[in-house]
């Protein structure tokens, strides 16, 4: 009688059960859940019998990572990473999970292969090819918000290289079972809906969506001209490497920006503007500014969402209560908008007027705000 001294695993169980214990979780299955965590490291995730058809250990596991990148580190010792499944109250962050999922996944292009199957699939599934657009939509900057966390720890390195392992399973998979492979009840296998690896754009970057044939490099708000000797056209997004105009974009290509549609250095990306005591906005509009002694600054104004500048009106940060609700009470992020504007925008201080549209410090405030990644 021979002596069985190892057992069988499913590759992509295993690479992801590792992965969810180096970030913090250990993970349980379970009949009587379909997913959820007990703050205190757990996961449960709902036994084979009980999921679906083209539901994978791997889908389920990367599906909760992505619910914690959006609610931040301090979310592993919140049960359920501290949201409400049974109402309305978290749709929007439900949503920006689901956007973040679709990203993360398309670049290793497992979109398909990764794809959610609760009843959040059909928003999935109508995603654009770009899921972080529009930007101004709420459920996208919490999703770019969230993309940040992915390059840090605890997520950090062990998301990225647990994609990338299941990206070379699968793709391997399914050039070795074919297209039309199909299991005993003829259903086609999730193995087809793996696509290609994404091409790498030059400056490093994963490339922009392929049925995009506007995105360029010379239409992207973040080329500039400079350098030392004669001025070549290069990327801000990518730390000056240089480019070139008909170059395709990237996943960081954004068309020409609007400060109307932005306004995020008058957000909470900066928390000071200081103003001199020989500016006449401080002399045409004191009721704007602070008096700290040493220095005066801009008065702010707090918002559910953050804070502004008091000078600024318009967009999910309005004083106007005709022209937005509060974050609670607008649980898909599709509150009430309008074009964000400066009251005072004639008499604005000096590093108000200086400040460069398109600069290094545009791209930092924008970042900070979920603007742009």
């Amino acid at each position: 009688m021979r002596t069985i001294d190892h057992c069988y695993q499913d590759p992509l169980d295993a690479i992801w059960l590792v992965t969810a214990h180096r970030i913090g979780l250990r993970v349980e299955r379970s009949g009587q859940v379909y997913a959820s965590t007990d703050g205190r490291g757990r996961l449960l995730v709902g036994e084979a019998r009980t999921l679906d058809p083209d539901d994978s250990l791997a889908q389920m596991v990367f599906h909760e990572l992505c619910h914690s990148l959006i609610e931040g580190p301090d979310a592993f010792d919140r049960p359920d990473w501290g949201l409400d499944n049974t109402g309305p109250r978290d749709i929007a962050r439900e949503r920006a999970c689901l956007r973040l999922q679709a990203t993360l996944a398309a670049e290793y292009g497992l979109r398909g292969f990764l794809a959610p199957t609760t009843e959040f699939r059909s928003f999935y599934d109508e995603l654009a090819s770009d899921p972080l657009q529009p930007r101004r939509d709420w459920t996208v900057v919490l999703a770019i918000l969230g993309l940040r966390h992915a390059d840090k720890p605890p997520w950090a390195p062990h998301l990225r290289e647990a994609l990338r392992a299941t990206a070379e399973i699968a793709r391997t998979a399914r050039q070795l079972i074919g297209p039309d492979s199909a299991v005993a009840d003829s259903r086609p296998m999730l193995w087809r809906l793996v696509d290609r690896l994404p091409e790498r754009h030059r400056v490093g970057f994963p490339g922009a969506v392929e049925d995009d044939v506007e995105r360029a490099c010379g239409n992207c708000a973040w080329r500039y001209r400079g350098g030392p000797g004669r001025p070549v056209d290069r990327c801000r997004q990518a730390d000056g490497v240089r480019v070139e105009a008909d170059w395709p974009g990237c996943n960081r290509w954004e068309a020409e920006l609007d400060c109307r549609e932005c306004a995020a250095c008058c957000r909470d990306a900066y928390h000071s503007v200081t103003v001199s005591r020989r500016d006449p906005m401080l002399r045409n509009h004191p009721d704007l500014v602070v008096d700290r002694g040493s220095y005066v600054e801009l008065r702010r104004i707090g918002h559910p969402r953050g804070n502004h500048c008091a000078a600024l009106g318009g967009g999910i940060y309005s004083t106007d209560p005709g022209d937005a609700r509060p974050a609670g009470d607008d649980p898909a992020g599709q509150a009430p908008w309008r074009p964000y504007g400066c009251a005072i925008y004639a008499d604005r201080p000096r590093p108000c007027r200086e400040f460069e549209t398109g600069g290094q410090h545009c791209l930092t405030a924008r970042r900070r705000v979920g603007l742009s990644r």
